[in-house]
């Protein structure tokens, strides 16, 4: 196949991520080549994926397992099976894909940065817990992270070519399935209407998060580490049409934004093929004349508590980023067993950060200790409050 080739591992095969990172590779087979597939849900997706794709290496963890062998589904599979860490950093891999959601892609980006590997990040949840560190590793290894979340690569995209640091950036978001909601009818929102997002396809955490706006908030945070920016300089702008994905103002005044069909391709190619850019004829294009106008307004803190915890978590910094993560991650499971309903998960991890101790500067050990102290406690306010 040439020099050209990206030899990719694809951690999160199975995720809507995931599987939106290989109909890429489909598209492009003269440019990318899977070298590394690893799940953690999903067998039978991930059986069809090492048969089309043929990679080296493959990790199968449901979470909770810990058994990075081969399951018997699996065990005529020609290839070999490998822990998430190894894959991750095998010098047979040139770029990492990190769909995995959650605190379980932290490990795995850690070991690629630390590697040297180019990241093509999608797990935001990884730098809001410990963005000081990934970064910190990154420039000592000189790891490339590239941003696959819409808003961040539209970012970078603005930045790219500048020499002068951006004085704004501006987030946009679609502002999810209730932004035209009144706090009564949140009360009453089901598990159906909250997985119905109005413009991206995505899992079911992040359509959750998207819904309740918490996947804003952690877009600021991680906006904060990736672009080092501080707090005061992130805006969120709520933009129904999901057109502009987000814009970086310069001093002079003058506003550069990234526009695109609403479609995750987009961003993920980006990432992969860079510096370069490459023509692919299954990505979709707007259509100007189906858009009558594009629509911006402020975002309701007050009906979306969600998005305001996550900027205040920021800024305090140390432990809370990684406490608010693993409240939302947990939160969110219990609204989607339908164990709470939506508007709890704002008061769930609003209650779970006062009680927070905040540790400042925090080493790994102290992060993983925040998160798991999290997760216990709002299983702990749970039960109390069905007492």
């Amino acid at each position: 196949m040439g020099d050209l080739v990206k030899r990719l591992a694809v951690l999160g095969s199975t995720g809507s991520i995931g599987q939106q990172t290989l109909d890429v590779v489909r598209a492009l087979p003269r440019r990318f080549s899977i070298v590394g597939l690893a799940a953690g849900k999903n067998i039978a997706l991930l059986a069809e994926q090492i048969k089309e794709f043929k990679p080296e290496f493959v990790c199968y963890s449901p979470v909770g397992n810990g058994d990075d062998g081969a399951p018997a589904h699996l065990a005529d599979k020609k290839c070999k099976f490998l822990p998430l860490e190894d894959i991750a950093c095998h010098p047979r891999v040139d770029t990492v894909v990190i769909a995995i959601s959650g605190k379980a892609g932290l490990s795995p980006t850690l070991a690629a940065i630390k590697a040297g590997k180019n990241i093509a990040l999608a797990n935001k949840e990884s730098i809001v817990m410990a963005g000081e560190i990934i970064t910190g590793e990154a420039e000592r290894s000189g790891a490339q992270i590239l941003p696959i979340d819409s808003e961040h690569s539209a970012i970078w995209q603005c930045l790219n070519g500048e020499k002068q640091k951006a004085a704004r950036i501006i987030l946009t978001a679609s502002g999810g399935p209730f932004r035209n909601y009144s706090l009564a009818q949140l009360q009453e929102v089901t598990l159906a209407q909250a997985l119905r997002h109005p413009s991206w396809q995505m899992g079911r955490k992040v359509t959750i998060d998207s819904a309740t706006l918490m996947n804003k908030g952690l877009e600021v945070i991680e906006a904060h580490c990736l672009f080092n920016m501080p707090f005061e300089s992130i805006s969120v702008i709520i933009h129904p049409q999901s057109v502009i994905h987000s814009m970086v103002e310069f001093i002079d005044g003058s506003i550069k934004a990234q526009l695109s069909y609403p479609d995750m391709r987009i961003p993920i190619q980006y990432a992969l093929s860079y510096p370069d850019r490459l023509p692919n004829p299954r990505l979709p294009r707007i259509d100007w004349s189906l858009i009558n106008n594009l629509n911006f307004e402020s975002p309701d803190f007050e009906l979306f508590p969600c998005l305001r915890l996550a900027i205040e978590a920021g800024r305090k910094g140390g432990t809370c980023p990684a406490v608010l993560c693993a409240a939302d991650e947990e939160a969110v499971a219990l609204f989607l067993a339908q164990r709470i309903r939506f508007v709890d998960i704002a008061a769930l991890i609003e209650r779970t950060l006062e009680q927070h101790q905040v540790i400042a500067n925090p080493a790994l050990e102290e992060i993983m200790a925040a998160d798991a102290w999290a997760r216990e406690k709002i299983y702990q306010l749970v039960s109390r409050d069905k007492c």
